[in-house]
């Protein structure tokens, strides 16, 4: 299998589309679950963003079959390093969460020099506590990409889905300063 750049996004992508599986998730409060992160135990109720997302790649590791033709699976990489990036920008303690491991979530917060906290989620407990979309590719349940803003630990604002990844935290930013 070839290898790829997890850094770039390759042209014509499929782009996800909106299945409900979100319309609930406003107004929600988040729950006071505490998980490991890159940075140290944290709970997720102390972040008004956290940008969810199915697994990040490595380079020179080879893709998942089928990720490339899922719809919404690949951009994890230029999501997270876009939020990095905007970071100062956002002005609001910021999370990103998937359910890889903690190993693979400490590499690859070093790797890409991540400011913030990316949390480890492999049980699925904050998808558990909120019904957070997920999808099945090789024989792993993932999550589907979906930003969480709250104030409050209250959930006041749902992007989903999330198309195209690298342009969500530009996405956030400008709704952040539209209220």
């Amino acid at each position: 299998m070839a290898s790829h750049d997890p850094y770039v996004l390759p042209a014509n992508l499929p782009a996800p589309e909106d299945d409900g599986a979100a319309d609930h998730l406003v107004g929600l409060e988040l729950p006071d679950l505490t998980l490991a992160s890159s940075q140290r135990e944290v709970n997720v109720r102390d972040f008004a963003v956290i940008y969810v997302y199915p697994r990040s790649g490595k380079p020179g590791v080879p893709l998942l079959p089928g990720w490339d033709e899922t719809p919404g699976a690949r951009g994890c990489t230029p999501q997270s390093c876009a939020f990095r990036d905007l970071y100062p920008d956002l002005g609001v303690p910021v999370a990103g969460l998937s359910a890889q491991p903690l190993e693979d979530q400490l590499e690859f917060a070093e790797r890409n020099r991540m400011p913030f906290p990316v949390i480890a989620d492999p049980e699925r407990r904050l998808g558990a506590e909120l019904g957070l979309p997920t999808f099945e590719i090789a024989g792993l349940t993932l999550y589907k990409r979906i930003t969480l803003v709250s104030e409050d630990a209250r959930i006041v604002k749902v992007f989903y889905p999330v198309f195209p990844p690298n342009e969500n935290a530009g996405d956030v930013v400008r709704w952040l300063r539209s209220r």
